[in-house]
């Protein structure tokens, strides 16, 4: 091994990139960095942007279709609101049994109409 760590047989190209680069790392001292920047906010892209100011003009839309919708089901063409309609019992029906069907009588027949005399 050389002293950059690598093996002696590296290729001539190799060997001049990890000297160059070992040069400049040891050329770099403290005076050289600057002092670390506080957090700035977090930049938002355009595509953020574009994308919120399109969700919400959806969202707007979708709301103003509910609306108008649920105004032309419960009103009517007049423009008053629509009657309500019939309460029902908060109870639901039970089947009730019907009564045990009496033996049918027999009626008495149509009597046939009389002619009218003709008149004099």
């Amino acid at each position: 091994m050389n002293e950059y760590g690598t093996r002696s047989g590296a290729t001539p190209v190799e060997e001049r990139l990890r000297a160059a680069l070992a040069a400049r790392a040891h050329a770099v001292g403290p005076a050289d960095l600057r002092p670390l920047s506080p957090p700035a906010a977090p930049v938002r892209s355009r595509r953020t942007r574009v994308r919120r100011v399109v969700v919400g003009g959806m969202t707007l839309a979708a709301v103003a279709a509910l609306v108008l919708l649920t105004l032309a089901l419960f009103t009517t063409r007049d423009g008053h609101p629509a009657p309500a309609p019939p309460a029902r019992s908060p109870h639901p029906r039970t089947a009730t049994p019907s009564p045990a069907p009496s033996p049918a009588t027999p009626s008495p027949a149509p009597s046939t109409p009389t002619p009218r005399a003709a008149r004099p």
